[in-house]
């Protein structure tokens, strides 16, 4: 078993044994394309490493020897257009099967690869293509892409190569046409040429909710912390299909399609959709006998919405979540229709996974678990103090100069200043307030800007959402604060309605009325607007700050 190189022991008998003994080696050279997707080619020639499919009934299926060999043609491809160690790739390729190839490749030459959206702009390119001096693009064959990427060029200082996946067209490069000509063998590189596990590996422009994205910067051992990410939490096994929903241009992507999976040599469970129809991803689930899945709590509402039970998903032995907090509502929906509890994970592009619900307890619904081994977590109030049970404070990582946690970002990338302010003290906050039980596990609360203080009371929106959610008329809402001359702020929610409802101000009472029922009366919503859908960011999430700043301005139902 590959793991047995990286971990010096594999199982555990409790939750604490796990926290206090977990320990992975990182090779002075380690490299995820050499040390596990080679390696698994020269152990286990026919291993299956992933099934490829996708909305036209097309479908691959690739073993491990597949992606080794391909890479090869790939990195010596990348090689004869000048890339090296150090320089930068972006892809942008959805879920195409081409991902995985030009991952690996540019991880076996000591390059820099940038995962992107498709819904990039000019802008968002050129923003990225300068602050990270990016020097080949490559796409996948979307007119919108195209376009994007083309009209940027002229405004880049470093980009000199585009190229095409799954078509062609003039001024690009054709990726299949040209990996062909290539051989499919690439010496590891060696001296100066060869990556140490500090070197640059990744990074991951952030989708925050205000101000221009931060570059997050990992090292070639990040990959080792997905151990835990996959194994310990997702529960991967080895020769079987597991599927994390995520598109390739995010973070959750490297958490759950590729690297701690890989390591652990589970079968990546691809399905490249080109919109997310629930209909689709169940009958998905059930003809590929999934045995691992894990995907944002929004879908799993949406896919609430159709006939479960119509679908086989016996298959399926764990279920995750991660990306947004797990309301308790829908635990209980899946659980019943299931038989399955469902895992929630707490992390941010910086980190794996930071808190998780392990197998070695129960899930609680609504709480996020316990802390990794990885990472020596605390809560810490607003004078740096560190939190009794019960208290909310903001999650913070400590020791992170003298004893680098394997999986944390290393820094903000051609930004020492930033890195350094993030860092002060060998401290990381992570921006996010939560309390813990006398139990030991640990309760999401929102990001420490989204707490309203009303009249007093500090109220986290996460709470208000999740009484929203038990409500049949709510398929999706956000919380956040609006300016009250008498209370400084109060609870305002944004409701996307369920099929079968319509807005009436005798639905804003029947709202309030059940938030007072199912939680403290004085967190309900005093204001109430209906959307049609939620304003959210490239990588899906809500946009609070642009929520509050419409307060002032909106039509509202007030109760």
């Amino acid at each position: 078993m590959l793991l047995n190189k990286y971990l010096p022991r594999i199982e555990f008998d409790s939750y604490e044994d796990f926290k206090n003994n977990y320990r992975v080696n990182v090779p002075e050279h380690f490299n995820f394309g050499f040390d596990v997707v080679d390696a698994w080619a020269q152990q286990e020639p026919d291993k299956r490493a992933l099934v490829w499919c996708d909305d036209h009934e097309h479908e691959k299926i690739f073993t491990f020897t597949d992606i080794s060999r391909l890479s090869n043609r790939a990195a010596n491809f990348f090689v004869s257009r000048g890339i090296k160690k150090g320089d930068v790739v972006m892809l942008i390729l959805r879920r195409r099967w081409e991902y995985w190839v030009c991952a690996t490749a540019l991880h076996k030459i000591g390059a820099i690869l940038i995962p992107g959206s498709l819904q990039l702009t000019k802008k968002d390119i050129v923003y990225r293509a300068n602050a990270a001096e990016i020097k080949t693009i490559v796409c996948v064959n979307d007119p919108f892409v195209i376009e994007q990427v083309e009209t940027a060029m002229h405004e880049t200082t470093t980009l000199h190569s585009r190229v095409l996946v799954d078509g062609t067209r003039d001024g690009w490069l054709d990726f299949e046409s040209e990996i062909a000509k290539m051989p499919d063998t690439f010496a590891r590189p060696s001296g100066e040429d060869a990556n140490r596990w500090d070197d640059i590996m990744l990074v991951y422009f952030t989708s925050g909710t205000t101000g221009m994205p931060k570059m997050v910067r990992h090292n070639f051992a990040y990959p080792l912390g997905h151990i835990v990410t996959a194994k310990y939490w997702q529960q991967v096994q080895e020769n079987k299909l597991h599927m994390s929903v995520s598109d390739s241009g995010w973070a959750k992507f490297g958490w759950g399609k590729i690297y701690g999976q890989w390591l652990c040599g589970a079968v990546i469970f691809a399905y490249d959709m080109e919109k997310f129809i629930p209909k689709k991803l169940l009958a998905m689930l059930q003809k590929y006998r999934v045995t691992t899945f894990c995907a944002p709590p929004t879908m799993y509402r949406f896919m609430l919405q159709e006939d479960v039970a119509k679908y086989d998903l016996s298959s399926i032995q764990h279920y995750c979540i991660a990306g947004e907090p797990l309301n308790p509502e829908v635990f209980r929906k899946w659980y019943e229709l299931t038989g399955h509890k469902m895992y929630e994970g707490f992390g941010q592009s910086e980190s794996t996974v930071m808190l998780a619900n392990f197998q070695w307890f129960e899930p609680r619904p609504g709480s996020t678990g316990k802390p990794s081994p990885l990472y020596n977590i605390q809560l810490l109030d607003a004078d740096g103090n560190e939190c009794e049970d019960g208290d909310e404070g903001q999650i913070v990582i400590k020791g992170v100069d003298t004893e680098p946690p394997v999986g944390l970002f290393t820094g903000y990338f051609h930004n020492d200043e930033l890195t350094a302010k993030n860092f002060a003290g060998g401290v990381y906050n992570t921006g996010d307030v939560a309390w813990r039980d006398s139990n030991g596990y640990y309760w999401f609360v929102g990001r420490s800007d989204d707490v309203i203080k009303c009249s007093g009371y500090r109220i986290g929106p996460f709470e208000v959402e999740s009484a929203l959610l038990e409500h049949p008329a709510v398929v999706e809402c956000a919380i956040t604060a609006a300016p009250d001359p008498v209370r400084g702020q109060v609870v305002k929610a944004t409701v996307v309605l369920a099929e079968g409802y319509e807005p009436s101000d005798s639905l804003v009472k029947e709202l309030q009325n059940h938030v007072k029922r199912v939680t403290a009366p004085y967190k309900y919503p005093r204001i109430v607007e209906f959307v049609k859908e939620l304003p959210k960011t490239l990588g899906g999430k809500i946009k609070r700050a642009e929520l509050r700043a419409a307060s002032e301005n909106a039509v509202h139902h007030i109760g």
